[in-house]
């Protein structure tokens, strides 16, 4: 009872800081979008929405720890809690996918990227990753082999999921996304250090840029390196309840449930707290556009505060009082 009050303590405390980071990220990227159009600003805005949606997801399960025994959760309703858990998260997954092609894309087709990656398909792209998602989440609630046969409060991932299910994921999604993963990486890295040769090579040739221009600078290996922590992040993130959870498949002895719902499950749920923390700190973009979010707030808050100790530390009368205030706001609005 003690290390399931404990974990919904942290889970509620890691609910709460995916949403926040999440929820300012996506002001940042939709800022960003209003400024200037592009489809991989679209892609982020659209991995801050899965990883919030997760946040508000797993807030739901809190409850169900912090519950007494005397009233746990029907087995209906935590299947569908959990289906909207493995919706969102699916959707992190794909979108994190998405992002590492779109990257590839506009590094391996430079001059072709703005034709083939228009709103029209980036819509699409992101409207078909939210229906495969949700029926990944919610394929168990159809397959009866995928449903745990037994149920046992307090509402967990394999309280209602049998750990078939992931052993099944695992085979047709995550290894071989991993494996594309590794190739996109591979090839980006090997166009963009190509494209810095060839400006090496036209440097030392004395060329300018009104001659010859290549077709990428070397700003496709900051592209390269964010996708790279991206992906190492997931990987590090996801892997370890994966192939825990292929374990618990073939070894029905071994009890890993215990490990795999309160340590390795939460170690993955963390992967949507680094995401937007990974845009903060490694997209520059992003992060300018945080810190003048930042700025402004801080410069309102200022005003507010010297407008309001003004009007509090003031001897004046009434009529002075308010003269004094709306002097201050004119000369704030001149500066």
């Amino acid at each position: 009872m003690e290390s399931s009050f404990l974990f919904g303590v942290i889970l509620a405390g890691l609910a709460s800081l995916i949403i926040a980071a999440n929820a300012l990220v996506a002001i940042a990227v939709l800022l960003l979008i209003h400024k200037n159009d592009g489809a991989g600003l679209c892609f982020t805005l659209n991995l801050a929405v899965a990883d919030a949606l997760l946040g508000v997801a797993i807030s739901g399960l809190v409850t169900d720890q912090l519950s007494t025994p005397a009233q746990p959760t029907q087995k209906t309703l935590c299947s569908l809690r959990m289906a909207f858990v493995t919706s969102s998260a699916a959707a992190s997954v794909l979108t994190v996918m998405l992002i590492a092609f779109d990257r590839y894309l506009a590094i391996k087709q430079p001059l072709r990227y703005l034709q083939i990656m228009n709103g029209l398909v980036a819509g699409a792209c992101i409207a078909g990753l939210w229906l495969l998602s949700y029926f990944i989440g919610f394929l168990p609630l159809g397959v009866p082999i995928f449903q745990q046969t037994t149920y046992h409060s307090p509402c967990t991932f394999f309280a209602v999921f049998h750990p078939l299910f992931v052993l099944i994921l695992s085979c047709i999604g995550f290894f071989p996304a991993l494996l594309l993963f590794v190739f996109f990486y591979c090839d980006m890295l090997k166009v963009a250090s190509m494209h810095s040769q060839q400006i090496r090579k036209m440097e030392h040739a004395g060329a300018t840029a009104r001659t010859y221009r290549p077709p990428r600078t070397p700003s496709d290996f900051k592209a390269v390196r964010t996708v790279a922590v991206l992906i190492g992040t997931f990987t590090l993130s996801w892997t370890p309840f994966l192939i825990t959870s292929i374990v618990q498949v073939a070894c029905q002895e071994c009890r890993l449930y215990t490990v795999l719902e309160q340590y390795l499950w939460l170690l993955g749920v963390s992967n949507s707290l680094l995401n937007p923390l990974i845009y903060a700190y490694w997209q520059k973009e992003v992060r300018q556009q945080l810190y003048q979010m930042a700025l402004g707030v801080k410069k309102r808050l200022t005003s507010f505060l010297f407008l309001l100790s003004a009007r509090d530390g003031a001897p004046e009368g009434p009529r002075e009082s308010s003269y004094h205030i709306a002097t201050i706001s004119h000369a704030q609005l001149d500066g």
